[in-house]
């Protein structure tokens, strides 16, 4: 994310808890209602954000994590383009290999 879309943002809902108070406002509430609800509401804004942002942690859905495993899966594809089918052949014997050692010891 930019500087630029954080600050507006930021301003989008500074102006959004002035509109939901001047609406509070409008409905009858007096100023100080009006206040403590407004508040309320971003409080509440807030934490559900706040639980969007835990639960994609969590799962590592983060765009850094999703940019991680794009760069690696690139490399290994690129890695696979260049080798020669002699290093194929025997880079597919090994993962054999290694199959069948994982089936022997699990029984």
């Amino acid at each position: 994310m930019r500087r630029i879309d954080a600050l507006s943002i930021t301003l989008g809902i500074f102006v959004a808890g002035g509109v939901i108070y001047l609406i509070f406002q409008v409905v009858g509430l007096d100023s100080l209602s009006a206040g403590i609800w407004t508040q309320a509401l971003l409080v509440v804004g807030l934490i559900g954000w706040l639980s969007t942002y835990l639960f994609r942690v969590s799962n590592k859905n983060m765009t850094y994590n999703q940019q991680l495993e794009d760069y690696e899966q690139a490399v290994l594809e690129k890695r696979l383009e260049e080798m020669t089918p002699e290093e194929l052949a025997q880079l597919q014997a090994e993962v054999e290999a290694e199959k069948q050692a994982q089936k022997e010891q699990n029984l």
